[in-house]
């Protein structure tokens, strides 16, 4: 059944929730959206729930829950105050057994139905040995006009016009104040709460993303999972030597731990420094992470996978599907900072590492160097630019290629090169099951999958990280 508020977007009474699908949302089919499929975000599939659109299209409806009248066996409590505002953690209701049931439901939904391919049977997803605390890195916005949420406007209490925190779903020039996340370990919080105080204290003017103005921007923070390494960067608007003197003079008295404390300076109308110069204040300009032995050099700019542990456990998948004998050259695209390069030469002949970002391969090979293996190159570069025979002739053809591109896939021309390659082995390990499943189809020419290993890295959340193998026919 549908009636409508006088906004004239029809509230949807008493529905089903049916399934999880994309980008964390849930999915309904009721018979009142008239053969539209209805997506709603913080509900969990059988719930019985009105649901208000908010937004029609052609083939589909977008809504959000205003009364649930039945709760589903598969909720879960939120234990975050701010689940629902801030735009993470949005399965934090729901139970980690069925978190763990429909992303393995995501992989398989993906590969079958659009890769439309012969594929094995699926391993059991591998879960997370932590569900909360886990990330190594948080991004943290400065704004001076604060997102109130509509508990707070109805307390009538008054709050100042500052927020240290997140981004509320859907709107960049909206920051909720954060007083507690559970995403990473301390010492997060305790260094995140005293920034916020300190600089409201002393008057330090928070950036307005619509005057741009303002001094305070971004506070980042990185933890080490395996070494008592902690990194914080503040970044600035402006190259105030007394205000920036004085924020890190407080930090580096306050919180001796931070090993590394560095600034950035950043008059960009973005948020993005990669292209601006990090200055280290104090300590070293990189965190440590170890596994298996290697240690892995970590600086601002660079790509570490946020789930340390579990980020263990994937290249481990990686390994054992590349099944090296020692005697392979191996090529690794998308190699970022060379962690797996570097992990996995011990068992390989030669590795080659290749990557768009120069300054990830600089790390790269920092990170080989740091741990004597002496079996790697890295190259920076566009990947259907470097990937040709002029690389095969100097480095040698691949026996095994280990790719992890970014969410959007491998490019058609990096594929049509593997397919001329005919490597004996692709390792294919994605953090988006549909472009992987696009990549399948056009890979089944000459490679059959022989294995498919999804892994859990987000807890709370819908994103979901899947390793496949695949041999040549």
């Amino acid at each position: 059944m549908a009636r409508r508020k006088k906004d004239k977007h029809p509230i949807l009474e008493k529905v089903r929730i049916e399934d999880a699908g994309a980008e964390g949302k849930c999915v309904a089919r009721p018979e009142a959206a008239k053969g539209k499929v209805v997506f709603a975000n913080f509900v969990v599939p059988d719930d019985v729930v009105d649901l208000q659109v908010t937004k029609e299209r052609r083939s589909y409806m977008e809504a959000r829950p205003l009364t649930i009248h039945a709760f589903s066996p598969k909720r879960d409590t939120p234990f975050c105050e701010h689940f629902g505002v801030c735009g993470g953690c949005k399965w934090q209701n729901m139970q980690y057994e069925w978190q763990l049931f429909y992303k393995q439901k995501q992989v398989h939904d993906s590969l079958t139905r659009l890769a439309k391919i012969e594929l094995p049977p699926f391993e059991t997803i591998l879960s997370a040995p932590a569900t909360s605390h886990y990330r190594n890195k948080m991004d943290f916005t400065f704004s001076d006009r604060r997102w109130l949420t509509e508990a707070q406007i109805r307390s009538g209490e008054t709050f100042d016009s500052l927020a240290l925190g997140f981004h509320i779903i859907g709107r960049f020039d909206k920051v909720v104040d954060i007083e507690n996340c559970y995403l990473q370990p301390e010492p997060s919080n305790t260094i995140r709460k005293a920034v916020r105080a300190f600089s409201a204290a002393e008057k330090i003017d928070y950036y307005n993303l619509f005057s741009h103005e303002g001094y305070l921007r971004n506070l980042m923070i990185r933890t080490s999972a395996t070494t008592p390494d902690v990194m914080v960067l503040v970044q600035f608007a402006k190259p105030d030597k007394v205000i920036i003197e004085k924020m890190m003079q407080f930090l580096a008295k306050e919180f001796p731990q931070i090993s590394s404390l560095l600034y950035v300076v950043n008059p960009k109308l973005n948020d993005t420094f990669h292209d601006l110069e990090v200055k280290t204040y104090r300590g070293l300009p990189y965190i440590r992470e170890v596994m298996e032995g290697l240690e892995f050099r970590i600086q601002a700019k660079s790509f570490y996978q946020t789930n340390s542990i579990q980020a263990y456990q994937l290249y481990k998948v990686a390994r054992q599907m590349a099944d090296l004998k020692g005697d392979e050259i191996v090529y690794d695209l998308y190699t970022g900072t060379g962690t797996i390069a570097n992990f996995v030469a011990k068992k390989a002949k030669k590795v080659v590492g290749i990557e768009y970002i120069e300054a990830a391969i600089a790390d790269a090979k920092v990170n080989s160097q740091v741990n004597g293996i002496e079996n790697t190159v890295f190259f920076a570069g566009d990947m259907k630019d470097l990937l040709k025979a002029e690389l095969f002739e100097k480095e040698g053809r691949p026996d095994v290629i280990i790719t992890d591109p970014p969410r959007a896939g491998m490019h058609e021309s990096v594929i049509h090169t593997l397919l001329e390659v005919a490597a004996k082995r692709i390792v294919y390990v994605s953090c988006n099951p549909a472009t992987q499943a696009r990549d399948l189809q056009l890979l089944d020419a000459r490679y059959r999958v022989t294995a498919v290993q999804p892994v859990d890295m987000f807890p709370q959340t819908h994103h979901v990280e899947n390793v496949v193998c695949l041999e040549l026919k």
